[in-house]
């Protein structure tokens, strides 16, 4: 026998049984972004490697330790996207979608990072990112957290999070608090972990955001970022807090938040949560002003967020917040038993399809006795299954029978059933 082929380590399928929450998931997302006029990107999964370096960092983990990147047949450098901010950026140069206009768009696909493998972190992983472009003011950054906020009310999500926000101030102000956060940290390096004395000399901010218990008691007596911002920065992060207050989002600023890639500035913020254990964050986002011109474009201000949806899944699972019926796939199953039945089972099936498109319709297919597919009825999940003998099809007739209520069985005119069905399934 040949030996079975499996999955890549950390690549997951997902099985039928698992599509309905991840499609309740992806469709709330959905509406509450067509709610704020949001348009949908698609981009591709494989992108020139210097896409990420010149955008991500070469000096962050992502480049140097967790992207697929290989050559092709052509001895190009190609890299499967570990993050969809650059390749939006990208998407929208290349489209020419960024020139004198305002742009509110939003994706949804796979990323891919050699990460260790864990629950809700796969090296193939699912994220929903929402991107803004040519709106300067923080009143759009407070448009993105005020639409997170109401997702999380719609998922049934709003008590398990939490908003941490921060402003990184310009690249100058970062800059400047930069060389000075790298002068205390150098004066102790002996007194750093291993991972934050190297980061010191890759990429010092991201000591901040240290797990380490004895780094973060060394950061308590470092400088401060906010002593070092702009003015402008200041005003912007005032005002977005202004909305967010008038508007009743509670926040915690947390001036150690400073995201993992080189082109955030200004505002960021991550959505946290304690229902996960050490994965904490379910939603993250800011500003990158810079990225657009950095990767070859004009000037451009922008801001906006990623959600993995495989940690919102495992939240609206761990709290037991799905909807009932977002399980049930299937509200009606045909049963038929004699002759031309099968026949028959199928037209009556295609006739409620379109007389009524939102029922959703399994007819039973392959044959057997009424016993064996009232079985396969009921373990379909649907509501109602209808039975068609040899005399319902003669006299135009079907019998109904209630799979999970009490109203029993009875037998109706092939013409009513449409008009039962909507009033019974409504």
């Amino acid at each position: 026998m040949a030996k079975k082929i499996q999955a890549i380590r950390g690549m997951n399928d997902i099985l039928p049984s698992q599509s309905p929450v991840w499609q309740y998931l992806e469709g709330t997302v959905k509406e509450v972004l067509a709610g704020y006029g949001y348009d949908e990107i698609r981009m591709t999964v494989l992108e020139q490697t210097a896409l990420f370096k010149r955008s991500i960092g070469e000096v962050t983990d992502i480049v140097e330790k967790e992207m697929y990147t290989f050559e092709d047949r052509n001895g190009d450098s190609l890299t499967l996207r570990p993050e969809g901010t650059a390749s939006c950026v990208r998407a929208c140069e290349e489209h020419g979608l960024l020139y004198n206009q305002t742009k509110r768009l939003w994706y949804t696909g796979p990323m891919f990072r050699h990460e260790r493998p864990q629950k809700g972190r796969y090296r193939q992983f699912y994220q929903i990112g929402v991107e803004t472009f040519g709106i300067a003011t923080p009143d759009i950054d407070a448009e993105l957290i005020l639409m997170t906020a109401r997702l999380w009310e719609q998922l049934g999500l709003a008590e398990s999070v939490t908003l941490q926000l921060n402003t990184l101030g310009s690249n100058e102000a970062r800059a400047r608090y930069r060389d000075a956060l790298v002068e205390y940290l150098s004066a102790r390096k002996d007194q750093l972990d291993e991972d934050s004395q190297r980061r010191l000399e890759t990429n010092p901010l991201r000591v901040l955001d240290s797990k380490n218990p004895e780094t973060q008691a060394l950061l308590a007596d470092a400088p401060e970022l906010h002593d070092y911002l702009d003015d402008e920065s200041r005003d912007d992060f005032a005002s977005l807090r202004a909305v967010l207050d008038a508007a009743g989002v509670k926040y915690e600023i947390n001036q150690r938040l400073v995201r993992g890639l080189d082109y955030y500035c200004k505002t960021v913020f991550e959505w946290v949560t304690d229902k996960l254990g050490a994965q904490g964050t379910v939603c993250a986002g800011g500003r990158y002003d810079g990225l657009v011109e950095q990767l070859g474009g004009k000037a451009t201000p922008a801001v906006g967020f990623a959600m993995g949806v495989e940690r919102l899944i495992l939240m609206l699972e761990k709290l037991e917040v799905i909807p009932q019926e977002v399980m049930q796939t299937v509200d009606v199953y045909v049963c038929g038993v004699g002759e031309g039945a099968s026949l028959a089972s199928l037209m009556l099936a295609d006739g409620l399809r379109a007389e009524q498109p939102w029922l959703r319709i399994q007819t039973h297919c392959g044959g057997g006795s009424f016993k064996s597919q009232m079985k396969k009825a009921d373990k379909s999940g649907a509501s109602f299954a209808l039975l068609l003998g040899e005399s319902e099809i003669a006299e135009q007739q079907v019998t109904v029978k209630d799979l999970r209520g009490d109203t029993g069985q009875q037998t109706l005119a092939q013409q009513e059933l449409g008009q039962w069905l909507t009033a019974h399934l409504n």
